[in-house]
């Protein structure tokens, strides 16, 4: 159902090596919320999806590549709830039938219009965005990634959900979206320890940027980002890279607990948090690890490597 988070729960996880350092991690399983529209996708739609029905538009019109998750889980969310989609999708040599990502954005009923890149890279041009106006009259415009206000709001709510103290909050940074919202929402005592998915990410500047722009207070935003522990160098290579190391972990991992990680985000969070521990930076720490979804992503590269990273 529709804005529904039961199936969110906060499973906590038991091993030796953290019981011997009085350690207790907790994971926020957002990726259970839905099969498509998982994890902080779900969240930064939600309210997007929202100001599309109040203001009775159409549907909702947005960006994304051609493996992008955000684009299944808009197309998935707008059919649930009875509008219509439109995927501005980074390619003009692709088809709808290019891939399983697209395949499945169209069996969800979106419309996909496909641009050359050159085009893509004006998705945040004044200018091109009110030619989408005109082309899609009727459609209410939400970023790649639903990285805006409506959506650091939607993933503020992820806190309000877990009932217990901790210490430290543990999350992947893309666009900076949930970390922004989840730092809204953090209490004050607490450390927000975000790992950019990016190589030569400048987090504390794109997070000052959306939180500028959204709450419109300097001297707040400099109080907020004083918690923000940034772990800069557990990129792998960078956006969609990854190691033998860090496939063997995922698989481990799940053969322990029967948590599924993606390569791509939530894998290189758990190890990071792992390799703290080993540090001995996290002794006797409460902490929630925010589980952002994307293991549908991780298809491909099981496919690729021709190995299982859980059944």
């Amino acid at each position: 159902m529709l804005y529904s988070t039961e199936n969110s729960i906060l499973q906590e996880i038991i091993l030796d090596n953290l019981n011997e350092r009085n350690i207790q991690l907790f994971i926020k399983r957002d990726d259970l919320i839905d099969p498509f529209v998982s994890g902080n996708k779900w969240r930064k739609l939600k309210f997007n999806v929202e100001q599309t029905l109040s203001q009775k538009k159409e549907g909702v019109l947005t960006f994304g590549g051609a493996f992008s998750n955000h684009l299944v889980a808009t197309a998935a969310a707008c059919k649930q709830a009875g509008i219509k989609s439109v995927g501005i999708v980074r390619g003009d040599e692709l088809t709808s039938d290019s891939n399983e990502t697209l395949r499945k954005c169209v069996e969800f009923g979106m419309d996909l219009e496909f641009v050359s890149r050159s085009k893509y890279d004006l998705r945040y041009d004044r200018i091109y965005k009110e030619e989408l106006n005109i082309q899609f009259p009727n459609y209410y415009q939400v970023p790649e990634g639903g990285a805006n206000f409506y959506g650091m709001m939607g993933c503020q709510e992820i806190l309000s959900e877990i009932p217990i103290d901790y210490d430290s909050i543990f999350v992947a940074q893309g666009t900076t979206t949930t970390s922004c919202g989840l730092l809204l929402g953090m209490k004050e005592e607490s450390s927000l320890r975000v790992v950019p998915v990016l190589k030569n990410y400048d987090s504390i500047s794109e997070m000052r940027q959306l939180l500028n722009y959204s709450i419109f207070d300097e001297e707040l935003t400099d109080d907020l980002v004083k918690k923000v522990v940034v772990h800069s160098e557990s990129h792998f290579g960078g956006y969609a890279k990854y190691t033998k190391e860090l496939l063997t972990f995922i698989q481990d991992f799940y053969a322990k607990t029967q948590v599924p990680l993606d390569p791509i985000y939530t894998g290189k969070v758990m190890i990071t948090i792992f390799e703290e521990i080993e540090k001995g930076n996290l002794d006797n720490q409460k902490i929630v690890f925010i589980h952002t979804g994307g293991i549908q992503g991780a298809k491909a590269i099981q496919e690729k490597e021709g190995i299982k990273l859980y059944v």
